[in-house]
């Protein structure tokens, strides 16, 4: 019992610091250039912005991929709930267990962003079909080696104001580093104890 109740703990504490920072963005930030808050100089700084996608604001392109999007991280996090459970159960490592938690924890908190922040922070994108399960996930946590507005001319970023890295958020960091994690021990001995 004490496995389970350590490695949900992880979970829940991933979800509780990405909705809290979220939510603290919404409430005390301008969206957009506009309001960054600058923490590291100019590398690293917080800039509210929201992504009505998947990772790096990417899209199915139909009325309802978004939907389609939600539906695949409930039922991925749902798979990951239960492999988490047969691996404590199979005494499968430490470190093995933590990168799923990690991954779970993260799948959440974006999951908890396109089912609910439609309707409860009205930041559908206007032409969704509905307001559930379109929220708009917010991110916020960026590291910005380059960003600028493209010159016009330029094919399909033309007149875009681009970054060089996606702006992010605490549940994207959990999911990569449990993803690292994850590879790091997929071809190695330690995904089981001896």
């Amino acid at each position: 019992m004490k496995q389970f109740i350590k490695y949900f703990s992880i979970v829940l504490l991933i979800i509780i610091v990405d909705q809290a920072s979220k939510l603290w963005v919404y409430t005390h930030m301008e969206m957009g250039t506009e309001g960054q808050i600058n923490l590291l100089g100019n590398v690293f700084k917080l800039t509210y912005t929201l992504n009505p996608g998947m990772a790096f604001s990417i899209h199915l392109g139909f009325k309802y991929g978004k939907l389609l999007i939600t539906m695949f991280r409930m039922l991925a996090s749902l798979y990951i709930f239960w492999y988490i459970i047969q691996s404590i159960r199979k005494n499968a490592s430490a470190a093995w267990i933590f990168g799923w938690a990690l991954v779970l924890g993260g799948a959440i908190g974006n999951s908890i962003d396109s089912i609910f922040y439609g309707v409860y922070l009205n930041n559908a994108p206007v032409d969704a079909p509905m307001k559930w399960f379109y929220g708009q996930v917010i991110d916020m946590l960026h590291i910005d080696l380059w960003s600028g507005l493209m010159p016009s001319w330029l094919p399909i970023w033309g007149s875009y104001y681009v970054y060089c890295l996606p702006v992010f958020n605490i549940a994207d960091v959990a999911v990569s580093a449990g993803l690292i994690v994850i590879l790091c021990l997929f071809h190695s001995t330690d995904r089981t104890k001896d």
